[in-house]
């Protein structure tokens, strides 16, 4: 497959979360092969990956699209909470302060389809720009396993994993930040 040139990001609208989670949970079952075993990524699904909707409220979760359809997902915040979607209990709506704290990465996700392709960088890209503009200068992140390599070529600095209790299940997860 060849680098997408000129995706179409625009903010997720509260309609089309159905249609999100569906992709997320099809990106992980299948970009996470080989990371994590299918009970962990099941665990995740389960516990910690979807659709934040404050992020979808606050217009910072964003899609990228294509004539084929939606390609990805993910968004930046200027709230608290560094990861996880509306089922995860570890949540802190609370606003941040740009001039001390850093924007928050979040929610990342590809279609397996479009994997490769320049989707997530592009959608990286536009989260960046849109914290810097909103006067964040740093940013940070909870990766999955699958998603430290991509991160860490875009300059993001790894801290060590840590495991995250989704249900009885210790599912590995990498911190990373990086100054815009």
């Amino acid at each position: 497959m060849t680098a997408m040139t000129s995706p179409s990001i625009r903010p997720a609208r509260p309609d089309e979360v159905p249609a999100l989670e569906a992709l997320i949970t099809a990106s992980a079952r299948v970009l996470s092969q080989g990371f994590y075993s299918e009970q962990e990524t099941e665990a995740a699904i389960a516990h910690v990956f979807g659709v934040d909707s404050e992020l979808v409220g606050d217009g910072t979760y964003l899609v990228v699209e294509s004539h084929d359809g939606v390609l990805g997902c993910g968004g930046w915040s200027r709230r608290a909470t560094l990861f996880g979607s509306d089922r995860f209990s570890g949540r802190a709506s609370g606003l941040l302060d740009p001039t001390r704290d850093a924007a928050k990465i979040r929610a990342f996700f590809v279609a397996p389809q479009a994997a490769r392709r320049g989707v997530g960088a592009a959608l990286l890209k536009a989260c960046e720009d849109a914290a810097a503009a909103a006067g964040f200068t740093r940013t940070e992140l909870m990766a999955t396993l699958p998603g430290e390599p991509f991160y860490a070529a875009h300059g993001y600095q790894p801290l060590p994993a840590i495991s995250v209790d989704c249900g009885g299940v210790a599912v590995r997860f990498v911190p990373m930040s990086k100054i815009l």
